[in-house]
């Protein structure tokens, strides 16, 4: 079997992943980016379109996992892998008949990460649920938003932030310590887990009174007139950053604010009335005006894009964040290696392979 990464500090890694939505694909995605070579195990008539940019980089199997010759075969492929992505909720694997126990009694080196949205033990373990609420009982939902309400953070603080990107960081820690004892172990990464420990710098602020509950009260919640976003004379949107004393000077320098009333940087009793002053200023010039008086200088500065307009912004053209992916334009693997080339997305997989030839394949590159 090839590797669909090609090249990467994770070439050679063997990874079976049971077909999932939302972070075991991303997290798929992100190591088959840095070379692993992904076997996906799909249920019986999948097919990918190119556009599945989740489906990129890695091949498949299909295997009814309600027979049990089927299980049989995904059992022999876990054997001879080097690690395990799975998504369902607890319990299901075991019920499937391939659960650690039986896993690591295959395969004992293996780590076998389960990704859930509430963790593998706990009054919700088995409660469904998504994104947006993983992320209400951490406190993480009730500090984004306005004042009047919270708002969703799309789902990037717990489908891939809380989720995937912890997902990946657990398995490569397990992967090391099984590299130096041959023994294997279970990843549990949660949802509910990985989007509080985002919130541990904010904690710390709680404990400290540094951080207020109140939405619009703190520096990074739209508090602060000098960090935020602000709408301009073409109601479009631009971005200040604004916090530390120098950056403020020249923001106040550059857009001409010159009153005494400005002096009150951290004055908080103040901040709502210059947060509306400030708000007047900005729609005295469209966006792109702004940008070019105060992108790039030190007021910390820059305009909120749509994704289709970040495609062309100067400072990512000339990074080539973008790539060309099977399905078009799409961002490129994150972070970079320089002892390796740019990862190019391999076009998903039109049919599967024939289950027998997996199973030989990487029975063979385990000996």
């Amino acid at each position: 079997m090839t590797n669909p990464g090609r090249n990467g500090p994770l070439a050679g890694l063997r990874v079976v992943e049971m077909a999932a939505i939302g972070p075991v694909p991303f997290a798929g995605t992100m190591l088959a980016s840095m070379g692993a070579e992904i076997l996906r195990i799909e249920r019986p008539g999948k097919t990918f379109s190119d556009a599945d940019v989740t489906a990129q980089g890695r091949e498949f199997v299909t295997l009814d996992l309600k027979d049990p010759a089927d299980q049989a075969r995904a059992l022999d492929l876990i054997a001879a892998a080097d690690l395990l992505l799975e998504g369902f909720r607890p319990g299901v694997m075991e019920r499937l008949g391939l659960g650690p126990e039986k896993a690591h009694a295959r395969n004992p080196g293996l780590v076998y990460c389960r990704m859930t949205g509430w963790g593998q033990e706990g009054p919700l373990a088995s409660a469904p649920g998504h994104d947006i609420n993983y992320i209400a009982i951490t406190g993480a939902l009730h500090a984004i938003g306005t004042a009047a309400q919270p708002v969703q953070p799309l789902n990037l603080v717990g489908d891939y932030g809380g989720g995937a990107l912890y997902l990946v960081v657990g398995a490569l820690a397990a992967l090391r310590e099984a590299a130096a004892t041959g023994r294997g172990q279970v990843v549990d990464a949660a949802m509910c887990d990985g989007a509080l420990n985002l919130m541990l710098p904010y904690a710390a602020g709680r404990n400290s009174g540094g951080w207020v509950g109140e939405r619009e009260k703190n520096v990074l919640d739209g508090g602060a007139h000098f960090y935020g976003v602000f709408e301009c004379a073409d109601g479009r949107f631009f971005s200040l950053g604004a916090i530390e004393p120098q950056f403020y000077a020249e923001l106040r320098r550059l857009c001409g604010l010159d009153g005494p009333e400005w002096d009150a940087q951290l004055d908080k009793s103040a901040w709502p009335g210059l947060r509306e002053k400030l708000r007047a200023v900005m729609k005295t010039k469209t966006r792109d005006e702004w940008t070019a008086i105060l992108e790039g200088s030190d007021v910390c500065a820059a305009p909120v894009l749509e994704f289709d307009e970040a495609k062309t912004h100067p400072h990512l053209v000339a990074r080539g964040a973008f790539v060309d992916g099977p399905g078009g334009p799409q961002p490129a693997a994150a972070p970079r290696f320089s002892a390796h080339k740019r990862h190019t997305p391999a076009r998903p997989p039109a049919a599967p392979l024939a289950v027998d030839d997996a199973v030989a394949r990487w029975t063979d590159a385990k000996k």
